[in-house]
């Protein structure tokens, strides 16, 4: 025995008895008995990492899915940040329902897509009209230094 060791401890470096040396995996590690080891295929024929799965993915049936809350984030927008929003929530919101009722895209944005592009058609409507009573305004100004001149 070692000075200064209890006995039954391994020398420095060492592991513990029963222990595997360090970056070893423990005995009777790996991966379940049926089941492959890493890169090999899976059973069942499914795929592995990184390999697309059997069918396609994403929506059933292949559907797009809806933008809805995109639709209606950019109609509010519309009111709020620029008229341009609108008018995109408006064209994107037509697209969409146009192609949910074609069966292509997600139905179940239905709501949120038609309550975007009513946002986007009454901020669009609103810009217009404060456009034009701008540009009125600015006739019967200018016509009134004129005349006043």
């Amino acid at each position: 025995m070692a000075p200064g060791r209890p006995s039954g401890d391994p020398p420095p470096g060492q592991p513990p008895p029963g222990q595997p040396p360090p970056g070893q995996p423990p005995p009777g590690a790996g991966p379940p008995p049926g089941y492959p080891g890493y890169g090999q295929q899976p059973p069942g024929g499914y795929p592995g990492y990184g390999q697309q799965p059997p069918g396609g993915y994403g929506y059933p049936g292949g559907l797009k899915p809806h933008r809805g809350m995109a639709v209606l984030v950019l109609g509010i927008c519309g009111f709020v940040v620029c008229a341009i929003c609108g008018i995109i929530a408006w064209i994107m919101a037509n697209n969409d329902l146009r192609e949910m009722e074609a069966g292509t895209m997600d139905p179940s944005g239905r709501e949120l897509t038609n309550a975007g592009r009513i946002c986007g058609m009454i901020s669009t409507i609103f810009s217009i009209a404060v456009v034009g009573i701008l540009i009125v305004v600015m006739i019967i100004a200018v016509a009134g230094a004129s005349a006043g001149v």
